[in-house]
């Protein structure tokens, strides 16, 4: 049977237009960052990078200077929010509300949060979860929620509680913590980990190990296990999204400095580069999804 040359034109662009839309942004983390922010931006533009990920300055002065080097080197921006854990339940909530409604007002991609508190009630943290989705919602900035130590999400078994209660929860996953907080790279939790799977739209790229949650280096031949299983473990959360959607899958690089970096005593000389280490996990996730597309 023929097929009319009009139908596989139409089936060729279809399936040029998936594989185009099949698209990685990837944000660098300005954590440590000691140089100006135009230098930083200039730094992060040349490395490759499509953005940056960082907490909105607090001065004015810092303001317009991260304002100028985004528009300047043509960067985007995914601006992080959290949870004041240093004061009381309603002042915290209401501080959040405010700052969230403060930040989607600058149109940036997205709102990664470090929403709650571990000795918070399931109530009081799902109050943090529902006023973000709220905003969000009416706002069309996406507000992600990431798995993080000392939040409501610091381990796998109560982020899926929260996950099987708020429908519309969607994670930044930063799995590095819960390698830490379970002590081990979690390979029997493959049911556990379906549903963050599914729920996860924005990554925090950093590898951790069951007694920390970042390597030294991970380029290190004695990391390769840790690093496959971060590598897995992101190639499903992207395989999915890009199953869903033609949006692009947004991943920040997270190693951060010393001494969340390992660092020699008394010295505090960093045993690795931090922004080696981060350059390496992006380009190893680029080489790792081109034959996904």
């Amino acid at each position: 049977m023929k097929i009319p040359i009009l139908s596989i034109i139409l089936l060729t662009t279809l399936t040029s237009y998936s594989q185009q839309n099949k698209q990685l942004l990837f944000f660098q983390t300005d954590w440590g960052r000691k140089v100006s922010w135009d230098a930083f931006c200039e730094k992060t533009k040349a490395a490759g990078y499509d953005g940056v990920e960082t907490w909105y300055p607090k001065e004015l002065e810092d303001q317009l200077a991260l304002k100028d080097a985004l528009q300047e080197h043509g960067l985007q921006v995914i601006y992080m929010a959290g949870t004041d854990k240093s004061v009381d339940f309603d002042t915290s909530l209401r501080r959040y509300i405010e700052h969230l409604m403060r930040l989607v007002d600058l149109n940036p991609v997205a709102i990664n949060c470090h929403t709650g508190n571990d000795f918070f009630t399931f109530e009081q943290n799902r109050a943090f979860i529902d006023a973000a989705n709220k905003i969000a919602k009416e706002s069309d900035i996406p507000i992600y929620h990431e798995t993080h130590r000392g939040r409501f999400s610091y381990n796998l078994p109560e982020t899926n509680e929260y996950l099987r209660t708020v429908p519309n929860l969607r994670l930044t996953l930063d799995i590095s913590h819960w390698m830490v907080v379970h002590e081990s790279l979690l390979e029997e939790q493959e049911k556990d980990l379906e549903q963050v799977i599914n729920r996860t739209h924005h990554i925090h790229a950093r590898v951790g190990h069951p007694e920390g949650p970042q390597v030294n280096d991970p380029e290190a031949p004695e990391w390769h296990n840790a690093l496959k299983r971060h590598l897995d473990i992101w190639e499903k959360i992207i395989d999915k999204r890009w199953q869903e959607s033609d949006r692009a899958v947004s991943i920040t690089t997270e190693f951060g400095p010393p001494t969340y970096l390992p660092a020699l005593p008394y010295t505090q000389v960093p045993v690795a580069d931090q922004w080696k280490a981060n350059v390496f996990i992006m380009r190893a996730l680029k080489k790792r999804m081109a034959g996904n597309r």
